[in-house]
């Protein structure tokens, strides 16, 4: 994956890849540019859900569970330190 679609990637995951499994399985990425880009569609769902939660209409987001589960899969838990997003930014 060229600079310039890695880039993109980072912006909006859900654009560029059809499910998190081929975040992981892209062979053009390394595993610390997989865990990013994971990390940024975690971090995309939960505020989508956060916005649906709250009336705001938008898309259904993919599962979160799934993108766990792909960051796992990389030796990637949970940020230390950090928690989803919510409403009161708490």
């Amino acid at each position: 994956m060229n600079r310039e679609a890695y880039e993109k990637a980072l912006l909006d995951p859900a654009d560029i890849f059809g499910a998190p499994e081929d975040v992981v399985e892209h062979p053009g990425l390394t595993r610390e540019q997989k865990i990013e880009i994971l990390r940024r569609w975690e971090y995309d769902v939960s505020e989508a859900a956060v916005a649906q939660e709250e009336g705001m209409a938008g898309e259904t987001p993919p599962h979160l569970r799934r993108i766990a589960i792909a960051l796992n899969g990389l030796g990637a838990g949970p940020r230390a330190g950090t928690a989803s997003p919510t409403k009161h930014n708490a």
